[in-house]
């Protein structure tokens, strides 16, 4: 009716095509929301992937900083002296803090927080937290007294509380050997101590008095006193080198070599007290007069060493249950009431070593539980009426009635050569923190 009755005014036609614009535009209102509901999708899709690609490339630049930041930790431990961190460091793309704190005299805790983009408006922290130490050497002492072929002579009323390896002979004047002896190599002897346990030499000589059993080799002689068995066996007694070798020697004078140089002599006396190492000493180490040494690091003496007057040289406690050095390649002698001690913990020791070839090398005048004397070319001489707790040299001498007592801790010793030696990574643990 409404179109008859525009088709009678003409205006049928204009109806229709305002009709048709009509729905053209509405279309095209479709079609723009439809685009923009699509282009709005996109841009959100792309944002949200912008934004997970940069977070994981943050992720992993804070994965390589901190990691870098351990590596650089470790080396500046190795290059920079007394390094303890750093705060606010710009690194590669972001920032690091690196704290280093002190576990013992051979071991350190070290954190690196890694921040990314920066400290001051991070996107992503990272955190590791890792162990570092110097190596520690495990040496094991399994006899009261080793000796290597310079042998070992006990003088009246001397002993040895516990076993005893030679590779030369064994003599003496009425010595006491409380354990076992073993005696190395064709040709070598027991003479004229007694042994209140078993016995294996090459030779076995009056007035030598064994307690327990003897086994001597074929082509060797037995004139000796034996309560136990005799028996007899046809290859040579395999020597056994002394536990120090000369390229871990050389390693412990480079460590303290790396912690500075003295040159001349150093003399601590009247009094004083004084924390030194690792250190170098070019000329000789005096300790006398009621002085203390603590000993924070090997010392590496190329003189002569004297304790001496009741002084008292020790480890500091941070070594733990470790030990720690003192070497020379002179001579060292130890009397008046000098103590030497380890840092207080059960199996932390002095080990006083020399590389002198001198038959008096190392001479030990006093009581000295809390040291273990070494030579690898020259004689130890315990005094008269001295204790120490073991002997391992190239040359033994006991004097009338010193006593090396043996401990079976010894077996199981541990020495680190302290801050100079190298750092490295024990272990490590590695945190997501935002």
């Amino acid at each position: 009716m409404e179109i008859f009755f525009l088709k009678k005014l003409g205006l049928d036609r204009l109806f229709r095509a305002t009709a048709q614009k009509g729905q053209i535009m509405l279309l095209i209102i479709i079609l723009i929301t439809v685009i923009s509901f699509m282009l709005g999708a996109v841009l959100m899709y792309t944002g949200s992937q912008v934004l997970s690609s940069r977070n994981s490339v943050y992720k992993e630049q804070g994965l390589h900083i901190t990691e870098a930041g351990a590596e650089l930790a470790i080396w500046k431990l190795n290059n920079e002296q007394n390094y303890n961190g750093e705060l606010n460091t710009a690194f590669g793309n972001g920032d690091i803090d690196i704290v280093v704190e002190n576990i013992g005299v051979s071991e350190k805790e070290i954190t690196v927080m890694g921040y990314i983009p920066s400290k001051e408006n991070p996107a992503i922290v990272r955190s590791v937290s890792f162990q570092t130490g110097t190596s520690s050497d495990a040496v094991s002492f399994n006899y009261g007294v080793h000796v290597g072929e310079g042998g070992l002579e006990m003088n009246n009323g001397s002993k040895v509380i516990g076993n005893v390896f030679s590779n030369g002979n064994v003599f003496g004047g009425l010595g006491t050997i409380t354990n076992d002896l073993i005696v190395a190599g064709n040709g070598h002897s027991v003479d004229d101590i007694t042994v209140n346990e078993d016995t294996i030499s090459y030779s076995c000589l009056s007035p030598a008095k064994i307690k327990g059993n003897l086994t001597y080799v074929n082509g060797g002689t037995r004139t000796c006193t034996v309560t136990g068995s005799i028996s007899t066996q046809s290859g040579e007694i395999q020597n056994q080198p002394l536990p120090i070798l000369q390229s871990q020697i050389d390693t412990w004078k480079s460590d303290a070599e790396d912690g500075g140089v003295i040159t001349g002599d150093y003399t601590i006396t009247n009094n004083q007290s004084v924390s030194l190492g690792p250190k170098k000493i070019t000329g000789k180490l005096t300790i006398s007069n009621n002085s203390t040494l603590t000993i924070t690091g090997t010392i590496y003496v190329v003189g002569n060493i004297l304790f001496d007057n009741n002084s008292t040289i020790e480890l500091d406690s941070s070594y733990g249950s470790l030990g720690g050095m003192v070497l020379s390649d002179g001579k060292v002698e130890t009397k008046n009431n000098a103590s030497l001690n380890g840092s207080g913990q059960d199996q932390s020791y002095i080990l006083v070593l020399s590389t002198n070839t001198a038959n008096n090398a190392i001479v030990v005048d006093n009581n000295a539980t809390g040291a273990i004397f070494y030579t690898n070319a020259g004689g130890v001489e315990l005094k008269n009426n001295v204790r120490a707790k073991e002997i391992t040299g190239y040359k033994v001498k006991l004097d009338n009635n010193a006593i090396v007592e043996y401990e079976t801790g010894l077996s199981d010793l541990n020495f680190t050569s302290g801050p100079g030696g190298s750092w490295e990574f024990i272990r490590g643990t590695y945190t997501i923190i935002k």
